[in-house]
Parts: structure tokens; C-alpha cells; sequence
């Protein structure tokens, strides 16, 4: 992905409200397929770490990402942003 794209994704994703928040049990796999299945039906969405979780917008976000096979786009302060293409069907 080039910076280009990854910024028109920033911009996109400003305009978002973080869909699901990550609190104290951090990440599950009930989160990681309710994740994947958002991704599924948009390619992009915003997440939010809550302060009682242990983990990092970055460590989430990587976790993320690696679990459903997505891109990280922005991590600012307790938000992540990650974006995975629509599979064509």
C-alpha cells in the first residue's frame, strides 16, 4: 500500500465512530471473528482501547491485524484504525 492510499484511508477514517472497544479481557475470539466479519461487510473500521485494558492501541492493533489479516492504518492515542479489500465474490 502506497502513502497515498493509506493517507485517503486516514482521511476516511476520521469520519468514523469506533465500532468496537477493547476493555480489560483485551482480545478474544469472539472479538477476533466479530472483527473479521465487520471487515467482510466494510473494508474499513475504527476501534477503541479502553484504559482498563493492558494492551496498547499498537499492541492491539497488531494482534488485530495478524489474527484477521488486515492493515494498520493509523493507531492515535486509545483508537486504531485497520483496513482489509473486500475479497471479491
Amino acid at each position: 500500500m502506497t502513502g497515498k492510499e493509506r493517507a485517503e484511508l486516514r482521511k476516511q477514517a476520521n469520519t468514523l465512530t469506533a465500532i468496537f472497544q477493547i476493555g480489560k479481557e483485551n482480545i478474544t475470539e469472539p472479538l477476533i471473528e466479530a472483527v473479521d466479519a465487520v471487515l467482510k461487510k466494510r473494508e474499513l473500521i475504527k476501534l477503541s482501547v479502553l484504559e482498563t485494558s493492558e494492551l496498547s492501541a499498537k499492541e492491539a492493533a497488531e494482534q488485530l491485524a495478524g489474527a484477521t489479516g488486515a492493515e494498520i492504518i493509523q493507531c492515535i492515542g486509545r483508537k486504531l484504525v485497520l483496513y482489509r479489500e473486500k475479497e471479491e465474490e
